[in-house]
């Protein structure tokens, strides 16, 4: 067992155990997949109470980077899982709420970056993956009488999806985390504004354009038709 890491004593006790996590991954001495220790061989190797490894892993928690589980079994103990876009997700959705984030930047942004996404992809090497999940996606939304969150849902994996073939891991994370963060924002607009059926059959129309231009390598036509996409959608929604 390694030695205790030193800490100031100002830090709080569980900020050991979360540097300790931190260089470990970055070391690669622990992976994903991983399990880490338990709460009584962390508190020990660390000379902490429980309670601060508790609130340690509950913190990894909520940034993502841990699943805990109770009970025994593959599945149980606290397993390094890393998702970085849900827990950017769900801190930039409380800040959306406190509005110190208004939904007109977060579009903007999201407009910002998957403009570039589609660009860029157009000379990216692709995942054929991705591009058949965007194409299943697309498949998905054309189920008639599908509610609108479910719709809006499927919306959001696609966009995602395409963004993704540009190749770039933050892009597509933050992607992820700005649609997160606006996610019930739309839900909400869209069962107020009373025009469901009219505004998806427009939205299938226009991701099919997307995506054809994205098919044919055409960046330039493809980030023009998703800025037109997004502005036309939140201009009748919200």
């Amino acid at each position: 067992m390694s030695e205790p890491t030193p800490r100031p004593a100002a830090d709080r006790a569980h900020d050991a155990v979360l540097r300790h996590i931190e260089d470990r991954l970055r070391s690669g001495e622990i992976k994903l997949g991983d399990r880490l220790p338990g709460e009584r061989a962390l508190a020990e190797q660390f000379g902490i109470s429980r309670a601060s490894v508790r609130d340690a892993i509950r913190a990894l928690e909520v940034m993502g980077v841990v699943r805990s589980a109770t009970g025994s079994g593959p599945n149980a103990g606290t397993i390094v899982v890393s998702d970085p876009s849900a827990a950017l997700g769900s801190a930039l959705r409380l800040h959306v709420a406190s509005q110190r984030l208004p939904v007109k930047d977060i579009v903007e942004a999201r407009i910002m970056m998957e403009t570039w996404s589609l660009s860029h992809a157009a000379d990216a090497p692709w995942d054929a993956a991705r591009l058949a999940e965007a194409r299943r996606l697309l498949e998905a939304m054309d189920e008639r009488g599908l509610p609108s969150p479910a719709f809006t849902a499927l919306d959001a994996q696609f966009h995602v999806a395409l963004s993704a073939l540009a190749g770039n891991a933050v892009v597509s994370t933050m992607m992820d985390s700005l649609r997160e963060a606006i996610r019930t924002y739309v839900d909400e607009a869209v069962l107020a504004h009373g025009e469901w059926d009219s505004i998806a059959a427009e939205l299938r129309e226009q991701h099919r354009g997307i995506l054809e231009a994205v098919e044919a390598r055409d960046g330039e036509g493809a980030a023009r038709l998703v800025r037109e996409h997004i502005e036309w959608f939140y201009a009748r929604t919200l």
